[in-house]
């Protein structure tokens, strides 16, 4: 039991949980989700695959590009939202091989 330590350096600790507590809700992880799928989308893109409203869809981005998980890019009047890092997208990968619990 004396070989016992933690394996990850605080600080990235800590950077990940705050990541996961931004990115913890359906409509973030969806985002994150239409991201990976391509590489960076407007807010009606995404707001027309979400079918949320455009308020509720700018307060989720705006959490988002506060916590530094996404970006934005100016082209003409479009905005595009693109993510920051791209292992965030692991996240994705791990829910999908992810197990329902039965109940």
């Amino acid at each position: 039991m004396t070989d016992l330590k933690v394996r990850v350096d605080k600080k990235k600790l800590e950077r990940t949980a705050y990541v996961l507590k931004c990115v913890a809700h359906p409509v973030r992880i969806s985002i994150i989700d239409l991201l990976e799928q391509e590489a960076q989308l407007t807010v009606s893109q995404l707001q027309e695959v979400l079918q949320i409203e455009q308020s509720l869809l700018s307060h989720h981005l705006t959490n988002m590009r506060d916590k530094g998980i996404v970006e934005t890019r100016r082209q003409g009047k479009n905005v595009f939202y693109f993510l920051t890092d791209t292992t965030i997208s692991d996240i994705i990968a791990c829910i999908k091989g992810c197990k329902p619990v039965r109940q």
